[in-house]
């Protein structure tokens, strides 16, 4: 079975990321500064160890066979100067040996004889018991004049030295490695400690340091955060201060830089692109009160020629009765128009208590009387309910929508207006089980002039697209939201709006 091992969290922020950068790579050179001290030492006081063996000599370990007589390992000098008595005592000769060194005898790889000189004044070694592993190392130990170092298991660890005595034996004597481990760990703890502080020390200090070299960047992030918290679909907007300038020659100064030259291109662009959408609303708006005077004029003359009592040919009464119909749905669109400019224009709207129910009744009444082909459900709760609104333009948000599911379904159609309330907002659904609304037009269905089949609505005398952008601009108005959901059999519109 693998372990997954837990990955650490990674710095998200610039800030973060350089502070620990700053600390990794520190932590890398004290590491490396710590090793390489710490291996320096360990060598150093090897060698200075191996040349005190080097100095001690063969004495020790030579003495050991020889109990109470001079060794035949010794110089004949030595011999003479000590006038013929025995150098060794009862264990070996101490003399002149520091404390814990270690003699042994090999004869024929097997261990004779084997020693360490006791701390304190003592004239005589003391007998050292070794394990047959410890025999083995002391046996392989190479006769080269040079130290190596040996575990013994009686003792620890040491550095011994193999020299070739004259009766055909083998010389092992060794200091111990206590004193230069201890130094070494001694080492490696303050190495650690200072090390350690060093670390927080500077961690600490590199993020004080990081957050002040940064602080221009952090100032143009805090700008752009402001900026994209705005609405720049439509209208006028205020772009927040420009980030403050900082030295031209770093790199966070040129962001700022190019960051507040940026700022001020959408300014202008906004600021004109704002201009000619209120111009747009207003000749919209001029245009449609200005054209409401005409059509119905237009409309009202074609219905007095019709009224003529006197013979009219059926081509002049046919095209009396299409300009009738015409003028007329053109002074819908113009109404529509008008209707758009003003909500446009920030017209408020009226604030009553609006019985929703009652309105979804009434529009689908209406709806199966001009849809009678179609089949028309109500899911309703059995409470009353209400929002706050506009009555007139609510109900031209749900007579638009049944109006769009009439026109744009086969005959025999179902049509669901439902109504599902919560603690705060209620959801009018418009369903219908007709062919869908195709995907490519979908994303654009609430804008303006869109109609998913001119032709077919051209046909039928439907308006000019302008139902469902109506629909999306009176629900905006009250702080509301409209939906679509559309898919073979299955097309919702939901609008939601708040009962606070």
């Amino acid at each position: 079975m693998r372990l997954r091992l837990r990955r650490l969290p990674r710095p998200r922020t610039l800030r973060a990321r350089l502070t620990v950068g700053l600390v990794v790579l520190l932590a890398i050179s004290c590491a490396a500064v710590g090793v390489a001290a710490v291996v320096e030492l360990n060598g150093f006081l090897t060698r200075r160890l191996d040349e005190q063996l080097s100095e001690v000599g063969t004495r020790f370990p030579a003495s050991l066979e020889h109990q109470g007589r001079l060794s035949d390992d010794l110089p004949q000098s030595r011999k003479d100067s000590a006038g013929g008595t025995p150098i060794g005592g009862e264990h070996g000769d101490t003399r002149r040996q520091a404390t814990g060194t270690f003699g042994a005898r090999l004869v024929g790889g097997t261990v004779t004889n084997a020693a360490v000189v006791p701390s304190g004044n003592a004239k005589t070694s003391l007998d050292v018991s070794l394990a047959p592993r410890d025999e083995k190392q002391l046996a392989a130990v190479p006769i080269d004049g040079r130290g190596h170092t040996v575990e013994l298991s009686s003792l620890d660890d040491y550095r011994v030295m193999a020299t070739q005595g004259l009766d055909g034996d083998v010389l092992i004597t060794g200091l111990p490695l206590e004193p230069v481990q201890a130094t070494v760990r001694r080492l490696e703890l303050v190495a650690g400690i200072v090390f350690a502080l060093a670390l927080a020390a500077t961690g600490v200090a590199g993020a004080l340091w990081v957050r002040w070299s940064l602080r221009p960047l952090s100032r143009v992030a805090a700008t752009a955060t402001r900026v994209s918290e705005l609405s720049l679909a439509s209208g006028e907007v205020a772009l927040p201060p420009r980030a403050p300038e900082s030295d031209p020659r770093s790199e966070v100064g040129r962001v700022a830089a190019a960051f507040n030259r940026m700022l001020g291109h959408v300014e202008d662009a906004l600021t004109k692109r704002h201009a000619s959408e209120e111009r747009l609303r207003s000749f919209a708006a001029d245009a449609s009160h200005e054209l409401r005077t005409p059509v119905a004029s237009v409309r009202g003359h074609a219905e007095l020629a019709l009224l003529h009592p006197g013979p009219v040919p059926p081509q002049v009464t046919r095209a009396l009765e299409r300009i009738a119909a015409e003028s007329s749905r053109m002074g819908e669109m113009v109404d529509d128009l008008l209707l758009l400019a003003r909500l446009d224009a920030g017209r408020p709207l009226e604030h009553l208590p609006v019985d929703l129910t009652r309105l979804v009744l009434d529009a689908v009444t209406d709806a199966r009387a001009a849809g009678p082909d179609h089949r028309w459900t109500l899911e309703l709760p059995e409470d009353p309910v209400t929002v706050t609104g506009d009555t007139h333009r609510l109900h031209q948000v749900l007579a638009n929508l049944l109006a769009n599911a009439r026109l744009h379904t086969p005959v025999g159609t179902k049509v669901t207006v439902s109504l599902e309330t919560d603690a705060t907002t209620v959801a009018l659904k418009v369903h219908d089980d007709g062919p869908g609304i195709p995907d490519d037009i979908q994303p654009g269905v609430f804008e303006r002039f869109s109609r998913a089949d001119r032709r077919r609505t051209e046909a039928s005398g439907g308006g000019a697209g302008l139902g469902l952008s109506i629909v999306a601009a009176v629900v905006e108005a009250h702080a509301g939201s409209v939906d679509l959901e559309s898919r073979p059999g299955a097309t919702t519109f939901t609008v939601k709006l708040s009962t606070e």
